[in-house]
């Protein structure tokens, strides 16, 4: 089969990427250890990502969270945002109610999927959208600083 002008593209970009994301950015101010808190405090912790699987696996690897999290969904394993499907199957391998969850976004395909799902969601200001691309979504709260999340768990 003969490769397209869109494979050829594909290809290149995801090589591209793979070279520019080997080492991935800091977290923001608190976010590790707010999540470490929500871990011993016994919060079931999940990741819905854009990202491929060997995306996640790379960043996972690189800030030492391989097996921190009790679950994930991938782009390339599943529908990707904004449809709920990911999150959907993260509620159903956990056997957790949509309005017992908190789906946390920094972008608008968060918050629309959260929103198609019936989870509540939180928006972060400090993410890749700005507050008022959130703000259309009517999170229950669009945080400054992530371990502001405990005033609504």
């Amino acid at each position: 089969m003969a490769q397209t002008d869109a494979d050829r593209f594909a290809a290149s970009y995801s090589a591209h990427f793979r070279q520019q994301d080997q080492n991935p950015c800091a977290f923001f101010p608190g976010v590790l250890e707010t999540l470490k808190d929500l871990r011993a405090s016994g919060y079931i912790l999940a990741v819905a990502t854009g990202k491929s699987r060997a995306g996640l696996d790379r960043v996972l690897a690189a800030t030492e969270l391989v097996g921190f999290f009790d679950g994930s969904r991938c782009a390339d394993e599943t529908l990707s945002k904004p449809h709920p499907l990911m999150l959907e199957e993260l509620l159903s391998q956990f056997d957790v109610k949509a309005n017992d969850a908190i789906m946390v976004g920094d972008t608008e395909f968060d918050l629309a999927m959260a929103e198609s799902a019936k989870i509540p969601a939180i928006g972060v200001s400090y993410g890749a959208h700005e507050l008022g691309r959130l703000l259309k979504y009517k999170p229950i709260a669009c945080l400054d600083a992530f371990s502001d999340i405990k005033l609504y768990i």
